[in-house]
C-alpha cells in the first residue's frame, strides 16, 4: 500500500549501506549504523531550501502578529470574515502558514517507511524492497556493541534468541540513545522558542504549543525508546542531532542578513543628512522683476496699503471709474477736496 515510502527509503539506505559496507565490511553494526544516520542527512539537505522557507515565514508571521489580533478584535464573531481577512494579510506579506509544515509532513512518511522496512530485516526471511536476502542476512546478523540493531528493550525473549541478542545489552546501548534524543528534541525546541517575540509568547495556543515541544515531546521520545528498534533510536538521534546544528546556522544567518538590512538603512539615512554644522539649504526665491518661468503667472505686487497692485492691463480694462485715490470718498469729483467752503 505504502510502496510509493517504503522503495524510495530502502534504496537510499541501500546505497549508503553498499558505500560503508566497502569500509567496514557488509554485516557490521557500524554500517548499517550509518547508514541509517546518512539516511536522515540526506533527507533533512533535500529539505534544507524549505526550512529555509520556514524559518522566514515564522519570523514574517511574528511581524504581523498585532495585525492578526486586531483582526480577531474587529470580527469576533464572524468567522469567515476573519479567516478571509487573515488570508489576505498573509497574501500581501507572502507569508504561507502550510509551507512552514512541508519538512515535518515529509519527516513523517520517512519515519514510517524506515521503521517498516527495518522490521521487515527478520531471520529466514528473503527480499526485502531494494535489498536481497544477501543483503536482509547482513543486517540480521550485524551487532553494534553486541546488539541488534531490529532489538528493543521490550521485545519477547523468544525474537530476541533469534537474534542471538541478550536484553541486557539491548538495554546498555538502548537507554544513553533514548536520553541523549530526549535531550537533543528537548533543546531543539528551546532554541526555537527562544525565537519568538513577546507577543507571540503571550498568545495561549503559543503558550500550550511550547509546552508541548518543551517537555511532553521530549518525554515522549523516552518513553517511546522501550519500543522502538536501536535503529530507530539511531534515527531520532540524529535527526535531532541535524535540526539543532541546522537551526543555529540557518538563524545566525538570517540574523545576519536582516542587520545588514539596518545598517544598509542607517548609512542612507546619514547620507541624506545635513552635515553637523551646515545650514540647510532653501530653495532660492525668484529675483525682483525676475522674468518668470514658462507657464507661471506673474504674482501681483502689494500695494502701500498691502492690498495687491493692479497690473497695467488691468488697469487699463477697469478704467477710471474703479480707480480710488486715497483720501477721497467714492463718488464725489477730484476737482473739490472734502470738507472745503467758499469763502466770500
Amino acid at each position: 500500500m505504502l510502496n510509493f515510502i517504503y522503495y524510495p527509503v530502502s534504496f537510499i539506505l541501500w546505497c549508503w549501506h553498499w558505500v560503508f559496507g566497502k569500509v567496514f565490511g557488509e554485516s557490521s553494526g557500524f554500517a548499517w549504523a550509518l547508514a541509517v544516520i546518512f539516511l536522515v542527512f540526506t533527507l533533512r539537505a533535500i529539505l534544507f531550501k524549505p526550512f529555509v522557507g520556514q524559518v522566514r515565514s515564522m519570523r514574517k508571521m511574528q511581524e504581523f502578529a498585532p495585525e492578526m489580533q486586531k483582526l480577531k478584535k474587529k470580527y469576533p464573531n464572524d468567522r469567515q470574515r476573519q479567516a478571509q481577512e487573515m488570508q489576505k494579510l498573509q497574501s500581501e506579506h507572502g507569508v504561507n502558514p502550510l509551507g512552514g509544515c512541508l519538512p515535518m509532513l515529509v519527516q513523517i512518511p520517512v519515519f514510517i517507511g524506515l521503521f517498516h522496512v527495518l522490521r521487515s530485516f527478520k531471520p529466514g526471511w528473503g527480499e526485502v524492497y531494494f535489498f536481497d536476502k544477501q543483503g536482509v542476512d547482513s543486517f540480521v546478523n550485524a551487532k553494534l556493541f553486541g546488539t541488534n540493531l531490529s532489538t528493543f528493550i521490550t521485545m519477547p525473549s523468544d525474537q530476541l534468541a533469534q537474534y542471538g541478542t541478550e536484553r541486557l545489552n539491548v538495554i546498555l546501548l538502548s537507554v544513553p540513545l533514548m536520553i541523549v534524543a530526549s535531550i537533543a528534541t528537548h533543546f531543539t525546541a528551546r532554541h526555537s522558542v527562544a525565537r519568538q517575540n513577546a507577543s507571540a509568547l503571550d498568545n495561549p495556543q503559543t503558550a500550550i504549543m511550547n509546552k508541548l515541544t518543551l517537555w511532553i515531546f521530549p518525554l515522549g521520545v523516552l518513553a517511546g525508546g522501550f519500543f522502538f528498534p536501536v535503529a530507530i533510536l539511531l534515527y531520532w538521534l540524529s535527526n535531532n542531532a541535524w535540526t539543532l546544528g541546522q537551526q543555529h546556522f540557518v538563524y545566525k544567518r538570517i540574523d545576519a542578513e536582516e542587520e545588514e538590512k539596518k545598517a544598509t538603512v542607517v548609512e542612507t539615512r546619514q547620507a541624506l543628512a545635513p552635515k553637523p554644522g551646515a545650514k540647510p539649504v532653501n530653495p532660492k526665491k525668484p529675483a525682483p522683476g525676475a522674468k518668470p518661468a514658462n507657464g507661471a503667472k506673474r504674482m501681483p505686487t502689494a500695494g502701500p496699503s498691502g492690498a495687491p497692485k493692479a497690473s497695467s492691463t488691468e488697469a487699463a480694462t477697469n478704467g477710471n471709474s474703479n480707480t480710488e485715490i486715497p483720501g477721497l470718498t467714492p463718488g464725489r469729483s477730484t476737482s473739490k477736496k472734502p470738507g472745503s467752503k467758499k469763502r466770500r
